[in-house]
């Protein structure tokens, strides 16, 4: 029988079809393809493994990513249950038979949808060329663009040219390999909405194909409503034939637990679990991904990460500019929905997840679960929200949120929020995780502040006088800007007298690895080639996450909290302050010693 999916898409068009029609699509039943390591170059392929080998996979891997074992998992046979779990496909899947095709040389085809737009310009295709730069991509790929913009190959490559840079250490010529890469890049005006300009991108793909194996990656940097409109002619039209296809989806996932479920399984009706990856860019920064380095292969800081000596957790972003213009879509979703519920939970998932049985993105992400179920409900008495406001500073004028001309005057959608978090489980207990993040405050940055319990019994608490705060231990990890990680520790000044000072054991990346750090998403591009989903978002992480975030978003609109006021540029609004201190904590950015 037929089934309708138009309650699924946002254009006008309602496509019919019967499950019959997937038939020629072989990219989902065919998921769990071994191409011979000749296929590629030997310096991608060597540089693949050596990804592998220092992220410490225990199991072998296919093309794809998946480990070898996972094709006879789908057919019932023992496996991870875990995985097993998660990753029940649609459609029965089943090992393809070593064949001709599988023989054949492979390609990569890597489609940015959405090419005009500034997160295309800005970030993907910047981060597409530095992965080619270091010979991280594979022999035979394209680039291409795709978009409503009417625009020539050359047009194309004459506009992302303005934004590509070259590494610090210059191997080669930075200007030939630019060409290089700038003659891979093509592009396809269409509709994101037509079947047929998605078939006639799947004409162009198989002309530079010429015959390979081929493996797709659509990037969707495309506004929300249309995520489903160009998943489902993507998936129809232009899905690899017997190869895998990937699609990269960028949030916002929803704004509420209901259209983010809604979205999820419109999603699901073109392709599986497996091929969606969801990306939140803060979890390919450095330091993210070295929080989970620095406890479990530190033995000194493991036995400690727990409520026994651990006193609070702060996790502070902050920008110090206003939404410039992109009113439009900040005032429909606010601080809480852009950065608290994804980017710093998230790092929050990260930080207090229990050891996983290995670094299989299946088992890392089963921790980052539990952590998000065994979350406390928030509360509105947890929560302080903040607007910011016109202020003069240096004889410079600076606009209030409202006064930005893509905001309603009578908008109460907050710029700031500070929110009290506990986990309900027996590391955590009574621990309050403190979040905060808004816009137009003093700085930028973005850190994770564990501040230790005070020593019991201290001999030396007479030095630091009444205020025991200055003799807290402190780990901090600055995510950015200045990428560093320091433990603040007391010690004696040198001298006759017994004057104790509070000074930091520094590990400035800068000084330390002078080598530029690869941007975030560079590091999840090259994953989602890889197949890698440990820096991805499932489903189930995606639906506790808005459990948690949800109800507190409804009671704030429902009871038109007002936000309160800060001066643009300022620390933020005094009630943060309060809400800190109902927990008898300071907050670690405003002591004066990092500002």
């Amino acid at each position: 029988m037929a089934r309708h999916l138009s309650p699924c898409s946002s254009s006008s068009t309602t496509t019919t079809f019967s499950p019959s029609s997937f038939n020629h699509e072989a990219h989902l039943s065919r998921k769990f393809i071994v191409v011979p390591s000749g296929t590629y170059s030997s310096t991608w392929v060597s540089r693949i493994h050596s990804r592998i080998n220092q992220r410490m996979h225990p199991q072998l891997k296919s093309s794809n990513g998946h480990p070898l074992n996972a094709a006879y998992m789908q057919d019932g046979l023992p496996g991870n249950p875990l995985a097993k779990e998660h990753f029940e496909p649609r459609m029965k899947q089943r090992p393809i038979p070593l064949s001709e095709p599988e023989k054949a040389e492979s390609t990569l085809s890597i489609t940015v949808v959405g090419a005009s737009g500034d997160l295309a310009k800005k970030k993907i295709f910047p981060a597409l060329f530095a992965l080619f730069y270091e010979d991280c991509l594979p022999e035979n790929f394209t680039v291409f663009g795709y978009a409503r913009t009417k625009m020539t190959d050359e047009e194309l490559r004459n506009m992302i040219s303005r934004t590509l840079t070259c590494r610090i250490d210059k191997r080669e010529n930075c200007d030939d390999k630019m060409d290089h890469f700038l003659k891979r890049c093509f592009y396809h005006s269409g509709q994101y909405n037509s079947e047929e300009h998605f078939a006639e991108l799947d004409n162009k793909l198989k002309e530079k194909e010429a015959g390979k194996l081929p493996n797709r990656l659509f990037y969707l940097s495309i506004p929300p409503n249309i995520f489903v409109d160009v998943v489902r002619c993507a998936s129809l039209r232009a899905s690899s034939a017997n190869g895998w296809t990937r699609v990269i989806v960028e949030k916002p996932f929803g704004r509420d637990s209901k259209s983010s479920g809604e979205l999820t399984t419109c999603l699901k009706k073109y392709l599986t679990e497996e091929q969606i990856f969801r990306i939140d860019h803060y979890l390919g920064k450095e330091l993210v991904e070295n929080l989970s380095v620095l406890r479990f292969s530190n033995l000194v800081f493991e036995p400690l990460w727990s409520r026994n000596y651990i006193r609070n957790v702060q996790l502070i972003f902050s920008e110090d500019f206003g939404i410039e213009g992109r009113g439009g879509y900040f005032n429909n979703y606010g601080i809480i929905r852009d950065i608290m519920q994804n980017h710093l939970l998230q790092i929050l998932a990260l930080f207090a997840m229990e050891t996983p049985v290995s670094l299989d993105a299946e088992d890392v992400r089963n921790e980052k679960v539990k952590v998000l179920r065994s979350m406390r409900p928030l509360q509105l008495e947890d929560v302080i929200v903040g607007q910011y406001k016109g202020h003069s500073k240096g004889g410079k004028s600076y606009p209030a949120y409202t006064d930005d001309p893509t905001v309603p005057k009578d908008s109460l959608t907050p710029t700031f929020a500070a929110a009290a978090l506990f986990i309900n489980n027996a590391r955590w207990d009574g621990v309050p995780f403190l979040m905060k993040a808004g816009k137009a405050l003093h700085t930028k940055r973005a850190e994770i502040r564990v501040q230790f319990r005070h020593v019991p019994g201290n001999l030396y608490k007479r030095n630091f006088g009444t205020d025991l705060d200055k003799a807290t231990n402190e780990l901090v990890l600055r995510v950015q800007p200045d990428e560093a990680i320091y433990l603040k520790i007391n010690n004696k000044v040198p001298g006759l007298g017994m004057r104790l000072d509070r000074s930091e054991l520094n590990l400035l990346y800068r000084a330390r690895y002078p080598r530029e750090i690869p941007d975030a998403y560079e590091r999840l591009l090259l994953d989602a080639i890889e197949g890698e989903r440990r820096l991805f978002i499932r489903s189930d992480e995606l639906d506790a996450a808005w459990a948690l975030f949800t109800p507190l978003l409804k009671e704030l609109e429902e009871k038109k909290i007002v936000p309160e006021l800060y001066p643009y540029g300022s620390r933020g609004p005094v009630g943060a302050h309060y809400l800190a201190a109902k927990y008898n904590v300071r907050w670690g950015d405003l002591s004066g010693e990092d500002s």
